[in-house]
């Protein structure tokens, strides 16, 4: 047995007289056993005799989005009705997988609901932060931006410049000085 050993669930690693389990692993009629796949870390405490077995993974596991996460996404399609959003990060971890989102006109804004339009709070390429507020049907979960901290946090301009948020509610362009209408989150 050596360290840094690729070790899979159900491989048994030593007696439970020899060694302490440790993250990682689990002891059963005494013997230590793996209980998840990742490399095998034998760590000895001075003054012990007996050394700890545990099991580390070298990645995160997968992250998927659920109800109360925040997610960052890059908004795919506006039409008079919803955003749809192609999720990109959940809880500033990237994720492997591909994830859609829907934000509907009324869940833009908290205040003002039926006020709130799509197409001036949101165009097709910004980059919005939203939270995700239920699952959503088999396709897409359900996103909010109705909170100072969500909304729009990076936009481009029709001539390609990045704009500067100047309000709660428009983005200006550096290079022509036009304002857009976006619902801009509150960068803390």
């Amino acid at each position: 047995m050596s360290d840094q050993e690729v070790v899979l669930p159900g491989k048994r690693l030593g007696r439970s007289s020899d060694l302490h389990a440790g993250p990682g692993t689990f002891e059963r009629n005494g013997f230590i056993f793996a209980s998840l796949s990742g490399f095998l870390k034998l760590t000895t405490i001075p003054g012990q005799e007996v050394s700890t077995v545990s099991v580390e993974r070298d990645y995160d596991v997968s992250v998927v989005p659920r109800v109360g996460s925040t997610v960052i996404g890059r908004v795919t399609r506006i039409t008079t009705q919803q955003a749809n959003v192609q999720i990109l990060c959940c809880d500033e971890v990237v994720l492997s997988g591909s994830f859609s989102g829907i934000i509907k006109s009324e869940d833009i804004r908290a205040t003002d609901v039926d006020r709130a339009q799509v197409y001036q709070s949101f165009r097709p390429e910004d980059i919005v932060k939203a939270r995700v507020v239920s699952m959503g049907d088999s396709r897409s979960y359900q996103l909010s931006t109705a909170s100072n901290e969500l909304g729009v946090i990076f936009a481009k301009s029709v001539a390609g410049a990045t704009m500067i948020p100047v309000s709660w509610e428009s983005m200006q362009c550096p290079k022509t000085k036009t304002k857009e209408f976006r619902k801009v989150a509150k960068i803390e």
